[in-house]
């Protein structure tokens, strides 16, 4: 069964960090490309950040580049989410997602598998 699974949520003050993993089951997730999203509340879903399927390239929303980054472990199927410099603007559920291709994927639509959401809280 393809599941993804997110940790590494939680509450932290402002200036603070996390570090969210995401944990794929199955081998076909190492050729694939991933992402994050995240959802504040009342707010619509929205993209993070995204890595291709070997790691070498990367893209971020502007309202976190330079402060988060994202990696991904090929051999362990995971793929991470470094949140440095947190603003209570972050606060949100974040979502990791996987979508076959090689390439970036930034839409919602390109992600056919999707984890359960990890929350993270930053306070003022």
């Amino acid at each position: 069964q393809v599941q993804l699974v997110e940790s590494g949520g939680g509450l932290v003050q402002a200036g603070g960090s996390l570090r969210l993993s995401c944990a794929a089951s199955g081998p076909i997730f190492n050729s694939y490309a991933r992402g994050w999203f995240r959802q504040a509340p009342g707010k619509e879903r929205e993209f993070v950040a995204a890595i291709d399927w070997n790691g070498m390239n990367t893209y971020y929303a502007d309202s976190v580049k330079g402060r988060f980054t994202i990696s991904r472990a090929t051999a362990k199927n995971t793929v991470y989410l470094q949140m440095d410099s947190l603003k209570p603007e972050d606060t949100a559920v974040y979502y990791c997602a996987a979508g076959a291709g090689t390439s970036l994927l930034l839409l919602e639509h390109e992600y056919a598998y999707w984890g359960q959401g990890t929350q993270v809280t930053v306070s003022s």
